[in-house]
């Protein structure tokens, strides 16, 4: 079990431009919002509570979360990501057509959004080399929005020790890989 400091060095090792945190910040909620969409469906009647996958499966990333080490971190990710969950289930009960559409889309918009911040960063995305990518993606983004709010400055100054700091890649210039 990584914790999360680990997780998000790993992580930020694939994150340094700041254009590709940026695509980031919409891309990865648009993502967890589709799969909230596509995985609102079907309902189950459980003691009087509507359960969906989507639920299910939100109730296991939070546990996850909360067991990376940093349990205020943990917190946040897991409201922002049970809150679009939520949201997504306001908009997945009508017709197929509306919930393929809202599902797909909003997935294929964030992965777009995704692959061209990578582009700006000139590497490919984290979790081609990692799956574990695909749930450290949130926390980052998260950990990004509370440090510029002046949280968990220690977090950031380890993960910029072991990562670099954020930039604007030069993209005429050839990369350097690290």
């Amino acid at each position: 079990m990584r914790r999360a400091t680990e997780l998000l060095i790993q992580y930020a090792h694939y994150h340094r431009d700041r254009r590709n945190i940026a695509t980031h910040f919409v891309g990865i909620p648009m993502i967890i919002f589709a799969v909230g969409v596509l995985l609102a469906r079907p309902v189950f009647l459980v003691g009087g509570w509507a359960l969906t996958p989507a639920w299910i499966v939100g109730a296991l990333v939070t546990l996850w979360y909360l067991t990376r080490g940093r349990l205020d971190l943990g917190l946040a990710v897991s409201a922002a990501t049970l809150g679009l969950v939520a949201l997504a289930h306001q908009v997945s009960g009508g017709s197929t057509a509306e919930w393929l559409a809202w599902g797909l889309g909003m997935f294929i918009a964030g992965w777009v959004l995704q692959f061209v911040g990578h582009y700006y960063e000139g590497r490919k995305p984290a979790f081609v080399d990692d799956l574990i990518g695909l749930l450290v993606g949130p926390m980052f983004v998260m950990a990004e929005a509370l440090f510029a709010l002046g949280w968990g400055r220690a977090l950031r100054d380890e993960i910029e020790r072991h990562a670099g700091p954020t930039h604007v890649r030069d993209l005429k210039q050839p990369l350097v890989q690290h």
